[in-house]
Protein backbone atom coordinates (compact mmCIF):
# COMPACT_ATOMS: atom_id res chain seq x y z
CA UNK A 1 0.00 0.00 0.00
CA UNK A 2 1.25 3.71 -0.48
CA UNK A 3 1.17 5.83 1.99
CA UNK A 4 0.16 9.61 1.41
CA UNK A 5 -0.43 12.26 3.35
CA UNK A 6 -3.56 14.28 2.59
CA UNK A 7 -1.40 16.97 1.09
CA UNK A 8 0.05 14.79 -1.02
CA UNK A 9 -3.04 12.86 -2.16
CA UNK A 10 -4.53 16.56 -3.15
CA UNK A 11 -1.30 17.47 -5.24
CA UNK A 12 -1.83 14.01 -7.44
CA UNK A 13 -5.15 14.82 -8.06
CA UNK A 14 -5.07 18.47 -8.28
CA UNK A 15 -2.17 18.01 -11.26
CA UNK A 16 -3.70 15.72 -13.09
CA UNK A 17 -6.45 18.02 -13.42
CA UNK A 18 -3.97 20.37 -14.63
CA UNK A 19 -2.92 18.16 -16.97
CA UNK A 20 0.63 18.07 -15.33
CA UNK A 21 1.24 15.40 -13.17
CA UNK A 22 4.03 14.54 -10.27
CA UNK A 23 6.43 13.71 -12.77
CA UNK A 24 5.74 16.31 -15.29
CA UNK A 25 3.93 14.11 -17.65
CA UNK A 26 0.80 14.83 -19.14
CA UNK A 27 -2.07 12.71 -18.93
CA UNK A 28 -1.87 10.73 -21.92
CA UNK A 29 2.00 10.38 -22.06
CA UNK A 30 4.08 7.46 -21.13
CA UNK A 31 7.18 6.85 -18.84
CA UNK A 32 10.20 6.25 -21.15
CA UNK A 33 10.32 2.46 -22.28
CA UNK A 34 13.25 0.55 -22.76
CA UNK A 35 13.05 -3.74 -24.09
CA UNK A 36 16.51 -6.06 -23.93
CA UNK A 37 15.35 -9.62 -25.73
CA UNK A 38 16.73 -12.77 -25.47
CA UNK A 39 17.29 -11.97 -21.91
CA UNK A 40 16.62 -16.10 -20.90
CA UNK A 41 18.60 -17.89 -23.58
CA UNK A 42 17.00 -21.51 -22.67
CA UNK A 43 13.25 -20.18 -23.63
CA UNK A 44 12.23 -20.09 -27.06
CA UNK A 45 11.98 -16.28 -26.91
CA UNK A 46 12.14 -13.78 -23.85
CA UNK A 47 12.25 -10.16 -23.20
CA UNK A 48 12.49 -7.70 -20.67
CA UNK A 49 10.54 -3.99 -20.26
CA UNK A 50 10.76 -1.21 -18.27
CA UNK A 51 8.21 1.90 -17.64
CA UNK A 52 9.99 3.77 -15.67
CA UNK A 53 10.69 2.19 -12.33
CA UNK A 54 8.36 -0.86 -13.35
CA UNK A 55 10.37 -3.59 -14.61
CA UNK A 56 9.26 -7.09 -15.88
CA UNK A 57 9.92 -10.19 -18.19
CA UNK A 58 7.89 -12.68 -19.97
CA UNK A 59 9.53 -15.80 -21.18
CA UNK A 60 7.60 -18.39 -23.82
CA UNK A 61 8.49 -22.26 -24.30
CA UNK A 62 6.94 -23.80 -27.01
CA UNK A 63 6.05 -27.36 -26.81
CA UNK A 64 4.55 -29.67 -29.23
CA UNK A 65 1.16 -31.21 -27.71
CA UNK A 66 -2.45 -32.40 -28.80
CA UNK A 67 -4.76 -29.27 -29.79
CA UNK A 68 -8.49 -29.39 -27.39
CA UNK A 69 -11.50 -31.95 -29.10
CA UNK A 70 -13.72 -28.36 -29.01
CA UNK A 71 -10.72 -26.30 -31.55
CA UNK A 72 -9.03 -29.38 -33.70
CA UNK A 73 -8.20 -26.11 -35.52
CA UNK A 74 -5.79 -24.34 -33.12
CA UNK A 75 -3.13 -24.48 -31.25
CA UNK A 76 -2.68 -23.56 -27.26
CA UNK A 77 -1.30 -20.69 -25.15
CA UNK A 78 -1.15 -20.47 -21.15
CA UNK A 79 0.14 -17.77 -19.59
CA UNK A 80 0.99 -17.24 -16.13
CA UNK A 81 2.31 -14.50 -13.96
CA UNK A 82 4.76 -14.44 -11.21
CA UNK A 83 4.96 -11.07 -8.76
CA UNK A 84 8.24 -11.41 -7.05
CA UNK A 85 8.04 -10.94 -3.35
CA UNK A 86 11.42 -8.38 -3.89
CA UNK A 87 9.37 -5.81 -5.92
CA UNK A 88 7.24 -5.00 -3.65
CA UNK A 89 6.60 -5.79 0.43
CA UNK A 90 2.86 -6.52 -0.57
CA UNK A 91 3.75 -9.78 -2.39
CA UNK A 92 4.78 -11.66 0.00
CA UNK A 93 2.13 -14.18 0.94
CA UNK A 94 -1.38 -14.07 -0.21
CA UNK A 95 -1.08 -10.84 -1.67
CA UNK A 96 1.27 -11.73 -4.37
CA UNK A 97 -0.81 -15.23 -5.04
CA UNK A 98 -3.82 -13.03 -5.35
CA UNK A 99 -2.44 -10.00 -7.87
CA UNK A 100 -0.49 -12.68 -9.92
CA UNK A 101 -3.75 -14.62 -10.20
CA UNK A 102 -5.49 -11.31 -11.55
CA UNK A 103 -2.92 -10.20 -14.09
CA UNK A 104 -2.51 -13.63 -15.62
CA UNK A 105 -6.67 -13.85 -15.94
CA UNK A 106 -5.91 -10.20 -17.43
CA UNK A 107 -3.57 -10.73 -19.79
CA UNK A 108 -5.27 -14.39 -20.64
CA UNK A 109 -8.74 -12.17 -21.80
CA UNK A 110 -6.82 -9.38 -23.37
CA UNK A 111 -4.28 -11.33 -25.64
CA UNK A 112 -6.17 -14.62 -26.43
CA UNK A 113 -10.04 -12.94 -26.52
CA UNK A 114 -10.84 -15.35 -23.35
CA UNK A 115 -11.41 -19.32 -22.51
CA UNK A 116 -13.19 -19.58 -26.63
CA UNK A 117 -10.03 -17.98 -28.14
CA UNK A 118 -13.03 -15.50 -29.58
CA UNK A 119 -11.46 -12.48 -31.01
CA UNK A 120 -7.75 -13.68 -30.44
CA UNK A 121 -4.07 -11.42 -30.38
CA UNK A 122 -2.45 -14.32 -30.51
CA UNK A 123 -3.42 -16.39 -33.77
CA UNK A 124 -3.98 -19.99 -32.40
CA UNK A 125 -4.71 -21.36 -36.12
CA UNK A 126 -0.93 -20.59 -36.72
CA UNK A 127 0.25 -23.12 -34.11
CA UNK A 128 -1.46 -26.22 -35.56
CA UNK A 129 1.06 -28.71 -37.12
CA UNK A 130 -1.22 -31.34 -38.20
CA UNK A 131 -4.89 -30.31 -37.83
CA UNK A 132 -6.50 -32.47 -34.40
CA UNK A 133 -3.33 -34.57 -33.93
CA UNK A 134 -0.32 -32.09 -33.33
CA UNK A 135 -0.09 -28.51 -32.25
CA UNK A 136 2.28 -26.11 -30.64
CA UNK A 137 1.81 -25.22 -27.00
CA UNK A 138 3.02 -21.76 -25.88
CA UNK A 139 3.87 -21.48 -22.48
CA UNK A 140 4.31 -17.70 -21.51
CA UNK A 141 5.70 -16.48 -18.09
CA UNK A 142 5.71 -13.10 -16.65
CA UNK A 143 7.73 -11.72 -13.82
CA UNK A 144 7.70 -8.62 -12.54
CA UNK A 145 10.76 -7.70 -10.90
CA UNK A 146 9.91 -4.13 -9.85
CA UNK A 147 6.60 -2.36 -8.99
CA UNK A 148 6.06 1.19 -9.63
CA UNK A 149 2.18 0.85 -11.26
CA UNK A 150 1.01 -0.21 -14.60
CA UNK A 151 1.69 -3.90 -14.72
CA UNK A 152 -1.06 -5.00 -16.44
CA UNK A 153 0.53 -2.99 -19.41
CA UNK A 154 4.28 -3.37 -19.24
CA UNK A 155 3.15 -7.29 -18.73
CA UNK A 156 1.46 -7.00 -22.32
CA UNK A 157 4.53 -5.24 -23.88
CA UNK A 158 7.00 -7.98 -22.80
CA UNK A 159 4.68 -10.73 -23.70
CA UNK A 160 4.73 -8.78 -27.16
CA UNK A 161 8.48 -8.26 -27.21
CA UNK A 162 9.16 -12.09 -26.25
CA UNK A 163 6.83 -13.49 -28.96
CA UNK A 164 8.98 -11.04 -31.37
CA UNK A 165 12.01 -12.86 -30.17
CA UNK A 166 10.25 -16.16 -30.10
CA UNK A 167 11.62 -19.01 -32.62
CA UNK A 168 9.55 -22.30 -33.25
CA UNK A 169 11.24 -25.20 -34.47
CA UNK A 170 9.90 -26.55 -38.05
CA UNK A 171 7.95 -29.87 -37.66
CA UNK A 172 8.06 -32.34 -40.45
CA UNK A 173 5.11 -34.70 -40.56
CA UNK A 174 7.37 -38.52 -41.21
CA UNK A 175 4.59 -40.43 -41.74
CA UNK A 176 1.01 -40.39 -41.76
CA UNK A 177 -1.14 -41.86 -39.37
CA UNK A 178 -4.20 -43.86 -38.92
CA UNK A 179 -6.98 -41.87 -37.98
CA UNK A 180 -6.41 -42.62 -34.54
CA UNK A 181 -2.93 -42.62 -34.06
CA UNK A 182 -0.68 -39.99 -33.41
CA UNK A 183 1.36 -38.89 -36.47
CA UNK A 184 5.22 -39.24 -36.18
CA UNK A 185 7.09 -36.08 -36.45
CA UNK A 186 10.67 -35.05 -36.66
CA UNK A 187 11.41 -31.51 -34.96
CA UNK A 188 14.29 -29.51 -36.70
CA UNK A 189 17.52 -28.34 -34.46
CA UNK A 190 18.28 -26.08 -37.30
CA UNK A 191 15.32 -24.49 -39.33
CA UNK A 192 13.19 -22.36 -36.79
CA UNK A 193 9.69 -20.37 -38.13
CA UNK A 194 9.48 -16.75 -36.44
CA UNK A 195 6.74 -15.91 -34.53
CA UNK A 196 4.03 -14.12 -36.45
CA UNK A 197 3.11 -10.64 -33.98
CA UNK A 198 1.71 -7.95 -36.61
CA UNK A 199 -1.86 -9.14 -34.71
CA UNK A 200 -0.67 -9.35 -31.23
CA UNK A 201 -2.24 -6.00 -29.41
CA UNK A 202 -0.83 -3.67 -27.02
CA UNK A 203 -2.35 -3.02 -23.70
CA UNK A 204 -3.53 0.18 -22.66
CA UNK A 205 -4.72 1.01 -19.26
CA UNK A 206 -7.13 4.39 -18.74
CA UNK A 207 -6.94 4.99 -14.83
CA UNK A 208 -9.58 7.63 -13.53
CA UNK A 209 -8.69 9.91 -11.22
CA UNK A 210 -10.95 12.73 -9.74
CA UNK A 211 -12.76 13.80 -13.11
CA UNK A 212 -9.74 12.88 -15.59
CA UNK A 213 -7.62 9.68 -16.70
CA UNK A 214 -4.62 9.24 -16.95
CA UNK A 215 -1.86 6.38 -18.76
CA UNK A 216 0.42 4.59 -17.03
CA UNK A 217 -0.07 4.84 -13.56
CA UNK A 218 2.24 5.16 -11.07
CA UNK A 219 2.16 3.26 -7.93
CA UNK A 220 1.01 6.29 -5.99
CA UNK A 221 -1.20 7.78 -8.69
CA UNK A 222 -3.27 4.05 -8.77
CA UNK A 223 -3.84 4.51 -5.30
CA UNK A 224 -6.17 7.34 -6.11
CA UNK A 225 -7.96 5.97 -8.48
CA UNK A 226 -11.93 5.27 -8.85
CA UNK A 227 -11.89 3.26 -11.48
CA UNK A 228 -9.98 1.91 -14.38
CA UNK A 229 -10.23 -0.07 -17.68
CA UNK A 230 -7.81 -1.70 -19.77
CA UNK A 231 -8.65 -2.24 -23.37
CA UNK A 232 -5.84 -3.99 -25.77
CA UNK A 233 -5.87 -2.85 -29.07
CA UNK A 234 -4.16 -4.43 -32.08
CA UNK A 235 -2.14 -2.43 -35.08
CA UNK A 236 -5.36 -2.56 -36.78
CA UNK A 237 -7.16 -0.76 -34.50
CA UNK A 238 -9.53 -3.76 -33.28
CA UNK A 239 -10.14 -4.26 -29.56
CA UNK A 240 -9.24 -7.57 -28.58
CA UNK A 241 -10.35 -7.10 -25.11
CA UNK A 242 -11.89 -5.08 -22.25
CA UNK A 243 -11.05 -5.46 -18.36
CA UNK A 244 -12.76 -3.13 -15.97
CA UNK A 245 -11.06 -2.37 -12.43
CA UNK A 246 -12.23 -0.20 -9.50
CA UNK A 247 -15.73 -0.47 -7.90
CA UNK A 248 -16.74 3.09 -9.21
CA UNK A 249 -19.47 2.19 -12.05
CA UNK A 250 -18.62 4.41 -15.28
CA UNK A 251 -21.12 5.84 -17.47
CA UNK A 252 -21.41 3.82 -21.11
CA UNK A 253 -20.45 7.61 -23.04
CA UNK A 254 -17.22 7.91 -20.39
CA UNK A 255 -15.93 4.48 -22.03
CA UNK A 256 -16.55 5.32 -25.76
CA UNK A 257 -14.35 8.37 -25.17
CA UNK A 258 -11.40 5.95 -22.77
CA UNK A 259 -11.99 3.71 -26.04
CA UNK A 260 -11.40 6.22 -28.47
CA UNK A 261 -8.51 7.76 -26.84
CA UNK A 262 -6.89 4.18 -26.04
CA UNK A 263 -6.64 4.01 -29.91
CA UNK A 264 -4.82 6.97 -29.93
CA UNK A 265 -2.45 6.41 -27.25
CA UNK A 266 -1.93 2.46 -28.49
CA UNK A 267 -0.85 3.63 -31.41
CA UNK A 268 1.82 5.72 -30.23
CA UNK A 269 2.83 2.59 -27.45
CA UNK A 270 2.54 0.12 -30.75
CA UNK A 271 5.36 2.32 -32.57
CA UNK A 272 7.53 3.05 -30.14
CA UNK A 273 7.35 -0.53 -28.50
CA UNK A 274 7.92 -1.75 -32.36
CA UNK A 275 10.99 0.47 -32.64
CA UNK A 276 12.56 -0.34 -29.16
CA UNK A 277 12.08 -4.32 -30.06
CA UNK A 278 14.13 -3.52 -33.60
CA UNK A 279 16.86 -2.08 -31.60
CA UNK A 280 16.72 -4.50 -28.81
CA UNK A 281 17.00 -7.44 -31.54
CA UNK A 282 19.81 -5.72 -33.31
CA UNK A 283 21.58 -5.62 -30.02
CA UNK A 284 20.94 -9.18 -29.51
CA UNK A 285 22.26 -9.85 -33.11
CA UNK A 286 25.80 -8.23 -32.91
CA UNK A 287 26.12 -9.75 -29.50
Amino acid sequence: MVGLSEGEKEFIKGGIAQDLRSDGRKRYTYRPIYVETGVIPQANGSARVRMGSTDVIASVKAELGRPSAMQPDKGKVAIFVDCSPTAEPTFEGRGGEELSAELSSALQRCLLGGKSGAGAGIDLSSLVVVEGKVCWDLYIDGLVISSDGNLLDALGAAIKAALSNTGIPSVHVAAEAASDEQPEVDISDEEFLQFDTSGVPVITTLTKVGKHYIVDATLEEESQMSSAVSISINRQGHICGMIKRGGVGLDPSVILDMISVANFVSRQLMDKLDSEIAAAEADEEES
